[in-house]
């Protein structure tokens, strides 16, 4: 299950990343981790860095993907984010936390929305 769950997230954060590269961001880091979390995606757009928390499903059983981005586990990406901030020693930098969600609709068609400041630290 855990194996299947890995595919499917690694699938998702490379759509993403061609969304978002399509979009004229640049990606800088993917799977970036730390003990306080993960953050699936680091971009640059413009002169702002950008933390995406990617969320794929085939379906919408269990509601959209964007619903499962909790305020846990946002806190939990905000911490991670301080982390690569201090790491990078980028101290005047605008950020932003983003959130992709990518799923399929019962015709088949694959549905891509992103949200720009989805949350804020």
């Amino acid at each position: 299950m855990k194996t299947h769950n890995v595919k499917k997230g690694k699938a998702g954060e490379e759509l993403a990343v061609a969304f978002l590269t399509n979009s004229d961001h640049q990606l800088c880091e993917m799977n970036y981790k730390k003990p306080s979390g993960e953050i699936d995606l680091i971009t640059q757009d413009g002169d702002t860095l950008v933390f995406v928390e990617v969320k794929y499903r085939k379906n919408l059983d269990y509601g959209y993907p964007r619903e499962s981005v909790t305020r846990a586990k946002q806190k939990r990406i905000a911490k991670t984010a301080l982390w690569y901030l201090k790491e990078k020693q980028l101290d005047d930098v605008n950020i932003r936390f983003d959130v992709i969600e990518i799923y399929y609709c019962p015709d088949g068609e694959q549905v891509i929305n992103h949200f720009e400041n989805a949350f804020s630290y």
